[in-house]
């Protein structure tokens, strides 16, 4: 049967993911030779805050320091035990301090001191241990860089022997613990990871390594990449844990895309300066803003760091306004000292953007969930529950009569699968209405229907709580899904033949944390989800990864699914459809799935128009072909970017239209689509 696509005016968007080719410069790390030559000049001239600045790190810096190494470095969860982690982050501090303070006065004192410390920690240290050893190697290994590029290449008597034995330290002994990341640790950890990486790269000559950084920075899986670690809204992946980690974690990011500018490469501007709405947003709440967070926002350890001089002076030099940022800085530049001086470049040194403004959160699929704005109007009639009282017997009161039963704020513990009859509304009060599985309670799935040809359902207006606590806890990434620590699905709906179930609508819903599919619908038709928040849902347990996603339709007709956010499966994908037909996703966020972020096997009459889809880990969208393949697939005027595998994917679809896609850094190839006619089997 003849094949026919279109692909009208994709727009193929510039891959900041490109290989490094051209020679690194050097001095090339937070500054550049005439970035450095710049800040000297403008201190020599007592321009202020420079002057200020430079007086603040000469009186910080205490050349009488003894320096202390360890062979052996030691550092538990929280710096318990600590054994030489403080000698070492001080000593790394101490050295880059003594570099700009040698370059700014010539006086050899400061060089002496930046060299000696280098010397004693390069012939003394072998290896790293315990719980956050990665962590302290990723703190110090790019502070240890900077302070070594500047002596290297400024006449400062730094012995070739010398320079050969701190390489030697850097590639056997930080570079081979860091090197594979760790991504299932909170963000922070691979964003300081990639900031050293591409340190050590730059200051080696290594293309290769620098290329890989970059990489991950732009497409690791779990918490590891800029935009798994800050989403379309600005929020960041530890929101709910601390400020202190949030900033450090954002920190870590901008600093790596420092040095990466420094080189040529912009990690800045990516998809509309993700850097800077993470900044605006963090800053903004921490000024206080009232800002909105999925999940509960974190006021532990709130205080502003030293981490926005250099991304605020970053942006206003091309035009972009961030007033927050900006605020932030200002509070902080009369105690900093370094942070001042290393945000200088030269004015040439900045590439011209077009447009400027303000960055400006994605509307696409935001609000979504039980949290989302609502002025819904319950009926006089409707029956309310409390917490403790039976939503069973509720629901089953007033089936078939379309009864609204409102279940009211708080936890809703189920100590029994809930089963939803025909001709309901079970309606809850925000985000404040939790059901919950009683952990011991041994059920598999939280919510089924009551019989094969349930009908005339609406769900809306609560949140289904997959996870083995609804409590909040002080790392939320502790009890994540991936982990598998509880067993369950969410709301699981299976009838026995396409369209025996029918109508069935979900409205402002959140169902997060399930191990096994947050939503799975067989065989209904005539379906609705709008405005829902499908999150966290789909792990490896049995049967298998890449099977359980945040939502699974399978053998449904007439679907639409708006407005929605479908993201962070850590096994799956944001959508799975498989033998349906009739289907319209429009204006969903689709983002950070471990699998595609929409899967589509064995449909007819799909559009998908209108979309986020960001940040997945094996691709965009799959059009996938087993015995039989897609029929008459439109997508049109997604955004779809920083994929890890290609925007689309397709094998074997049948009048497939693709039109006014726009396409940003998915992959490592300059191709963004894998279009096939062929009918092909995936293997893998």
């Amino acid at each position: 049967m003849k094949k026919i696509f279109s692909f009208l005016l994709c727009c193929l968007l510039a891959n900041a993911g490109n290989a490094q080719t051209t020679p690194f410069v050097h001095p090339g790390m937070d500054q550049s030779g005439n970035d450095l030559a710049y800040m000297k000049q403008q201190v020599l001239a007592g321009a202020e805050p420079w002057k200020s600045a430079f007086e603040r790190l000469k009186a910080a810096t205490d050349t009488s320091y003894n320096v202390e190494a360890y062979t052996h470095v030691l550092r538990g969860p929280s710096g318990n035990p600590n054994i030489g982690g403080n000698e070492l982050s001080k000593g790394a501090g101490l050295a880059y301090n003594c570099a700009l303070l040698w370059y700014i006065t010539n006086d050899k004192a400061y060089a002496n001191k930046a060299i000696a410390i280098m010397n004693a920690w390069s012939g003394r240290l072998w290896d790293f241990d315990y719980n956050d050893a990665k962590l302290l190697a990723a703190w110090t290994g790019h502070v240890f860089c900077n302070a070594a590029e500047i002596i290297r290449h400024t006449n400062a008597g730094w012995q070739q022997k010398e320079v050969d034995q701190f390489t030697h330290m850097l590639m056997t002994v930080y570079y081979p613990l860091i090197r594979y990341y760790y991504p299932n640790a909170n963000g922070n950890w691979d964003a300081a990871i990639i900031h050293t990486i591409i340190a050590i790269a730059v200051f080696t000559d290594n293309h290769a390594m620098f290329d890989n950084a970059v990489d991950h920075f732009l497409h690791a899986p779990v918490n590891g990449s800029v935009f798994k670690y800050i989403y379309p809204s600005g929020q960041s992946q530890e929101s709910m844990r601390d400020q202190n980690h949030v900033q450090a974690g954002i920190g870590e990011f901008a600093g790596a895309a420092q040095i990466a500018y420094t080189q040529g490469t912009d990690l800045f501007a990516i998809a509309d300066n993700r850097i800077a709405l993470g900044y605006e947003y963090t800053a903004g709440f921490l000024l206080g803003d009232s800002t909105y967070c999925y999940g509960p926002i974190s006021y532990r350890v709130n205080a502003l760091r030293d981490d926005y001089e250099y991304v605020y002076r970053h942006y206003a030099a091309q035009g972009i306004y961030l007033p927050k940022t900006k605020k932030a800085a200002d509070s902080i530049r009369p105690r900093a000292a370094r942070s001042i001086l290393t945000a200088l470049r030269t004015p040439a040194s900045y590439r011209k953007v077009k447009g400027g403004g303000t960055p400006v959160a994605s509307t696409i699929g935001y609000i979504a969930g039980a949290g989302a704005p609502c002025d819904v109007k319950i009926p006089a009639n409707a029956v309310y529950v409390s917490p403790g009282q039976s939503l069973q017997d509720a629901l089953n009161k007033t089936a078939g009569t379309n009864t609204w039963v409102v279940a009211k704020k708080g936890i809703h513990t189920l100590t029994a699968t809930l089963k939803i009859p025909s001709g309901v509304t079970l309606c809850g009060e925000g985000v404040g209405t939790v059901l919950f599985v009683d952990p011991a309670s041994g059920i598999r799935d939280a919510v089924i229907n009551a019989t094969d040809d349930m009908h005339d359902v609406i769900i809306r207006d609560l949140v289904l709580e997959g996870s083995i606590t609804t409590d909040t806890v002080k790392d939320p990434n502790g009890n994540r899904s991936f982990k598998a620590l509880a067993k369950r699905g969410g709301f699981i709906f299976r009838a026995q033949h396409t369209g025996q179930m029918k109508r069935l609508q979900f409205i402002h819903l959140t169902v997060q944390g399930c191990t096994f599919n947050g939503v799975e619908i067989s065989g209904a038709d005539g379906i609705t989800i709008e405005r829902c928040n499908f999150n966290e849902n789909g792990s490896s347990i049995i049967p298998g990864p890449r099977l359980q996603h945040n939502l699974l339709l399978k053998h449904c007709t007439d679907i639409r699914i708006r407005n929605s956010r479908l993201d962070t499966s850590p096994f799956g994908s944001g959508i799975a459809l498989d033998q349906c037909r009739a289907v319209e996703i429009n204006s969903c966020e689709v983002a950070r799935n471990a699998w595609y972020g929409i899967s589509v096997a064995g449909c007819e009459k799909v559009a998908i128009k209108e979309n986020l889809i960001e940040a997945n880990d094996r691709g965009g969208l799959l059009l996938e072909y087993f015995y039989t393949g897609n029929k008459y697939i439109d997508v049109r005027k997604n955004l779809i970017q920083y994929n890890a595998g290609y925007g689309i994917t397709a094998y074997g679809v049948e009048n497939g239209t693709m039109q006014l896609n726009r396409y940003a850094g998915n992959g490592s190839n300059k191709a963004q689509e894998l279009i096939s006619p062929e009918q092909k089997v995936m293997m893998e």
